[in-house]
């Protein structure tokens, strides 16, 4: 008897996680990463915008979610005066996700008197912080280069 329950016990996590792994694949990429930029280092964010290209080239760019998000002295990288915005602005539209810091905007806003001109294909969120918890709650992997 305890051989029988065993073996159905077995049985149906098998069936369990096969369905799941069904789902997950239609759902999306079965891979996710959020990057974070939080510094204003130009080597860094470019090593940010390597690590995405590197991980669509390795797993192909339909098995694979990512999202950059940019805050505080990051921000920068993601406004018309970055010096990768033609590149971010290409990576966006290769499926690449980039999230600008509400809070950080309008603290720029606040000192400045104008809110930064971000790049086409840039989504605000309203906190950066907020995001990289929600994306992790979500099973993102994290990455901070």
């Amino acid at each position: 008897m305890k051989t029988i329950n065993h073996s159905l016990m077995a049985l149906l996590l098998f069936f369990g996680l096969f369905t799941g792994q069904t789902l997950l694949a239609a759902e999306g990429a079965p891979h996710k990463v959020v990057i974070q930029v939080s510094t204003d280092d130009p080597r860094t964010q470019t090593i940010a915008l390597n690590n995405a290209v590197n991980l669509q080239k390795a797993l192909g760019q339909d098995n694979v979610q990512i999202e950059i998000v940019a805050y505080g002295p990051g921000l920068g990288m993601l406004t018309s005066n970055s010096k990768e915005g033609q590149r971010i602005t290409s990576l966006a539209m290769q499926d690449i996700q980039f999230s600008a810091c509400g809070n950080t905007m309008k603290g720029i806003e606040k000192k400045t008197g104008k809110m930064p001109a971000l790049l086409e294909g840039v989504t605000v969120v309203e906190a950066g912080v907020l995001r990289l918890m929600e994306l992790q709650e979500r099973g993102y992997a994290y990455v901070r280069p």
